[in-house]
């Protein structure tokens, strides 16, 4: 995951706060999908033609935010990845004002990518916490991988935590550099997240970020 910018928050006692109250905000915030689909009414393994028609908008290439698409369907226009797919952000849409503020995912504002394969299905979603949330909001950003954790289970992750590199620095004692894994039999999730300052900059900036990819098992 790419290293979000560093954002401007709370003291350290803020963050050792947060960790420690993780638990309480758990129970109805992590839902991050209805059961059968992965992200609302969309699911992986759709094909274009049946995503919805309404609810969502701001089509672009996420490779290229100023690459305007008119819809889903225009995703062939977007440069494909090394793995084939072609990356279309979106955003949540209801006709009204403020759509980017309503794209949230179990209370976190996100930036949202649908990972389109040359079949014209989906192949997989990616969820990025957004760096220009809310101060409030941002700051917590990489407590959304615990959301995400207790919504997908616990059990059958692996993890490994990156080692500080001369950059990045403890916020209030906690530095998390972290990538997991975990995959079940239809489903392939990728969870990064981030808490580290470089102690270069001001005591209060700080890195704080998430980024959930799900795609199709194998």
């Amino acid at each position: 995951m790419q290293t979000r910018r560093a954002v401007r928050g709370n003291d350290g006692m803020t963050i050792r706060y947060a960790v420690g109250m993780i638990a309480a905000s758990l129970a109805p915030a992590c839902a991050v999908a209805a059961p059968q689909n992965d992200l609302r009414d969309i699911r992986i393994g759709m094909s274009v033609s049946a995503l919805p028609s309404s609810g969502y908008g701001g089509f672009a290439c996420a490779a290229d935010a100023q690459k305007r698409l008119p819809g889903w369907d225009a995703y062939q226009t977007c440069p494909a990845s090394t793995d084939g797919t072609h990356a279309v952000s979106f955003r949540y849409d209801d006709g009204g004002p403020g759509g980017e503020e309503k794209t949230q995912v179990a209370g976190h504002p996100v930036e949202l990518a649908l990972l389109i394969d040359n079949t014209g299905q989906v192949a997989g979603i990616r969820i990025d916490t957004d760096p220009h949330a809310r101060l409030y909001l941002h700051k917590k950003a990489f407590l959304f991988a615990l959301q995400v954790r207790a919504r997908f289970g616990e059990e059958g992750w692996t993890c490994r935590q990156t080692e500080p590199a001369p950059t990045e620095q403890p916020v209030g004692g906690v530095f998390i550099h972290e990538h997991c894994e975990k995959t079940t039999e239809s489903r392939r999730y990728l969870l990064d997240r981030e808490l580290f300052r470089d102690p270069s900059k001001d005591l209060r900036d700080f890195t704080s970020a998430t980024q959930l990819t799900i795609l199709r098992a194998g």
